[in-house]
């Protein structure tokens, strides 16, 4: 592919505004993927270059959330390692099984979560988390660790399924958005590594645009710390609605096509 400057100010910007929103709740792949895909990447190629930004971008937010104290490093750390091969083994399945074979089911839980979001009216408006029953804990786990699989075999809407089940458990939508970046980095990496290895990534645009999601995911988490719980709960919202439309339209096109 050859460098021109169009190319270059497409990743950069794509990029930035991808990892500003996807920072605080994820769905940044809306904006990144179709970049990629513009530019001429084939849509595997476009997948796991996204990916290689994106880990960078997911890492710079993460990192901005713990210093702020809003990450449980207890719990975000013994989730950690099973995410990522979890999100390894959905990348390995999704070079077998095309993954129109879930988009139904994407859609019908996204509809949920998002009308469940606003019924709650003052739900994660404050943190009410207490430590889970062994027989929760172990249901809470293994829900991250389906989210974690589903980043790797497909990937839209991660952030916003890891941060849904963060609210389910009692978390507020700030912290909630802090622990949900560390477990979608692990997901990130997981699913990059699988990419990695099957030769499906473009180092050079994913380099590119990694430098601009690092500097979108600093802006994106430093606006949400000082914009508090309600900006991340309206750009959950937000996003959550453009995912559904999203994996409407993909769904439709196929089943037309």
């Amino acid at each position: 592919m050859e460098w021109d400057l169009t190319l270059i100010i497409i990743i950069i910007v794509f990029g930035f505004l991808a990892a500003f929103i996807d920072s605080v709740v994820g769905g940044g792949g809306l904006i990144s993927t179709p970049a990629l895909l513009a530019i001429g990447l084939p849509p595997a190629v476009a997948l796991g270059t996204n990916k290689l930004a994106s880990s960078f971008g997911s890492l710079t937010s993460a990192v901005k959330f713990i210093r702020s104290g809003k990450v449980d490093l207890k719990i975000v750390g013994k989730l950690f390692p099973f995410i990522f091969i979890a999100a390894a083994g959905g990348a390995s399945l999704a070079s077998f099984l095309p993954a129109s074979v879930l988009k139904p089911l994407v859609i019908v839980i996204l509809t949920v979560v998002m009308i469940y979001t606003l019924m709650r009216k003052d739900w994660g408006s404050i943190r009410t988390y207490q430590k889970l029953s062994p027989g929760k804990a172990f249901i809470f786990t293994i829900i991250l660790l389906c989210i974690g699989f589903y980043d790797g075999f497909l990937g839209g809407g991660t952030g916003s399924f890891f941060l849904f089940t963060l609210l389910i458990v009692g978390f507020d939508f700030l912290s909630a958005a802090g622990n949900a970046k560390v477990l979608n980095f692990a997901s990130n990496v997981g699913a990059l590594m699988l990419f990695m290895i099957l030769g499906k990534v473009d180092y050079g645009i994913g380099l590119l645009m990694a430098v601009s999601m690092i500097v979108g995911s600093y802006a994106g988490a430093q606006f949400a710390l000082r914009q508090g719980v309600g900006y991340v709960k309206a750009l959950f919202v937000i996003v959550t609605s453009a995912l559904i439309l999203k994996n409407i339209y993909d769904y439709v096109q196929q089943w037309l096509s």
